[in-house]
Formats: C-alpha cells, structure tokens, sequence
C-alpha cells in the first residue's frame, strides 16, 4: 500500500506550474527505483538470519569507505553546500543512507558478543559505541545534521534493546548532549531552524519560507482536500515537494483523511513486524537487529511528518517509501527485506 501510494503521489508532486518532460523523468526514474529496490528486498528477505551476523562488520566497513570518499572533493558531489552524494553518471548514492542499515546491524553484533563473553567490564561495554563514533562525525563532516542525529536515535534503540546498560546511556548523553548543543550554537543556520520552528506556531508570517508553504498546503486540504493532482502549492510554491515534504502534498490534495489513514497504514505496519519477530529469543542477535531496523524505519517516518507539520526543525529526512530518491528507497525496501530475513526461527 505504502509503495503504491508513494508512485502515485511522488507522480503527483513533480508536477510544476510549467509542464515539462521533466514531470514524467520523475515518474519513470521513480518505477526505476522501485523495481530495483523490490529485487534488492526479496534478495534480503531470501538470505538467512545467520548471513547478516557475519556479514555486519564488512557491509560497516564498506559503509566507512564510501563515507570517507564522498568527503574527497574530486570524488563527493556538492550540491546546496553540502557533500553528500557520490555520482557514476546519471546514478547519485547516498552513502548516509546506507549506514542506517550497517549501524544497527554492527551494534547488534557487537551486544550480542558481549553477551557471549558475559563481559560486565564498564569500560568494555561503553567502548561498544566506536562504531557510532566513527559514523556520526563523517556525517556532520559532510555536513548533515540531520541524518547524524537520527542514526545516533537508530543506534540507540539497537543498544538499549540489545541490553546495554542504562548507566552507560547517561554517560553517553553526558558528553553527547553538550557537543551537540555546542554544534548547533557555532552554526548559525543550524540555530535558525530551531528559532524559525518556535516562529511558525507564534506568527505564521515571520516563519522559514518552506514551513509556511506546508502548514498552508496541509491547511487547504481540510478534510478531504483538492483533489489529487490538484493542489497548488507544489506547483513551484512549496520546495522539495516530491522529496522532503511530499506529506504536504498528500495533505492538501487528499485531506486530512487520508494524511490520518497514512498514519494507520504505518501504525499496522509496524505491528505487524513486531508481531513476525515476536517469537525471536530477546537475547540473540536477530531479534534487536530486527526491532532497530524496524524501529528506525517507522521513526523516519514519523520524524517526516513532523517536520512537515513544524513538530520538530527540518531535518531534511524523506518520508520511507513515499518520497523521490533511489538510495532511500532500495534502503527501506532493504530494510523490510532483512526484517523478515531475521523474522525465521534462527539460534543467532
């Protein structure tokens, strides 16, 4: 239903207000996508529970090697200030991406060692975090906030599911929390998305302009909204209209009812995964890998979703299965796919 929907409205946002052969490269580049992202899920959903165990460490250290690449200017592409995409021709990788798959996996790994070993060593058990201490600062590097904060948000819930201590989470935020307020503080813009967010719920008018244009899309909806291919804020008004925020777009073309029943469909689909790992040991492997990637997958959405309705700061976060973009969608295809690899009865 989510893949289905998501070609139709990813259709439907490109649109702009001068018809152009560029509406249809869209769509076709987007069926492009999706076939290739359904193959690269069925491949993941065919694979055993055990092949992601061993495979954890060399899919993170391929991860690093294209997060340290896409930092090299004459190999990194640049677009809007930011180095965050490596190009062969006419396909674009986002290496970020692709650690929100190889993180968890590690981590889960890693806690799942630990446990074999019955390690109780305080030192030992914080030094589990190196993987999420090498990722996060190549990606701020690049720089993306954004995508830094919600892989250490999916890091945490593997290690806080995996049973890693709490004791060690309030040594963590001790020095996490201070680096990141110091960040957003030296970076101006990065400020200016948090004081423009408290601007948007006091004055309309003095809020950041990609804000304004969503909360008036969603607000023409109303209820049952426009009609689909029918709203106007898309139409060069309201900016990432088939990427970042094609929620909006959903808002004011099918209404409130249908933004509250995408809603439900992410709610049923989440039950659903946790209902297929429930049977897992809570002690293996497979079972937090599998809640984190799961976990981490609703959450993109639901961050999304704030961020479109001035919930939180943007963040530059695509809504999973919804928005335009090859890399997003083969990695959440890929993340369905190894969920329900990790689901089978397995001793891991």
């Amino acid at each position: 239903m989510l893949v289905g929907f998501g070609a139709v409205m990813v259709q439907s946002a490109s649109m702009t207000s001068w018809p152009a052969e560029a509406e249809r490269l869209y769509f076709s580049r987007h069926v492009v996508f999706l076939l290739v992202a359904v193959a690269v899920g069925a491949v993941c959903a065919r694979l055993p529970a055990s092949f992601w165990f061993r495979a954890a460490p060399w899919l993170f250290a391929a991860v690093l090697v294209l997060l340290a690449a896409v930092l090299i200017p004459s190999v990194g592409t640049r677009v809007n200030g930011a180095r965050r995409w490596l190009r062969v021709g006419s396909l674009s990788v986002q290496p970020a991406e692709l650690a929100k798959l190889a993180l968890p996996l590690l981590l889960c790994r890693l806690m799942r060692l630990r446990h074999a070993q019955q390690s109780r060593s305080f030192v030992r058990s914080l030094a589990l975090v190196w993987p999420l201490a090498v990722t996060v600062p190549l990606v701020l590097l690049e720089p993306d906030l954004g995508t830094a904060s919600f892989l250490a948000a999916g890091a945490l819930v593997a290690l806080f599911v995996g049973g890693w201590p709490l004791k060690n989470f309030a040594a963590l935020g001790a020095v996490a929390v201070p680096c990141a307020c110091a960040m957003v503080w030296l970076r101006p813009y990065q400020l200016r998305r948090i004081t423009g967010l408290l601007e948007a719920w006091s004055d309309l008018n003095q809020a950041p302009y990609q804000l304004r244009q969503s909360l008036l899309a969603l607000g023409e909806g109303g209820w049952f909204g426009v009609g689909l291919g029918r709203g106007w804020q898309k139409l060069s008004f309201l900016p990432e209209a088939n990427t970042d925020f094609v929620f909006a777009v959903v808002g004011e073309e099918l209404g409130l009812i249908a933004t509250v029943g995408l809603l439900a469909v992410w709610a049923g689909l989440y039950a659903a995964g946790l209902r297929a790992i429930s049977h897992l040991p809570r002690g293996g492997f497979a079972y937090p890998a599998a809640f984190a990637l799961l976990t981490q997958l609703v959450l993109q959405a639901a961050t999304n979703v704030a961020v479109v309705t001035a919930l939180v700061p943007p963040t530059g976060i695509p809504h999973p299965l919804l928005s335009y973009g090859g890399t997003n969608l083969v990695v959440s295809m890929a993340t369905v796919g190894i969920v329900l690899s990790l689901s089978r009865p397995t001793d891991s």
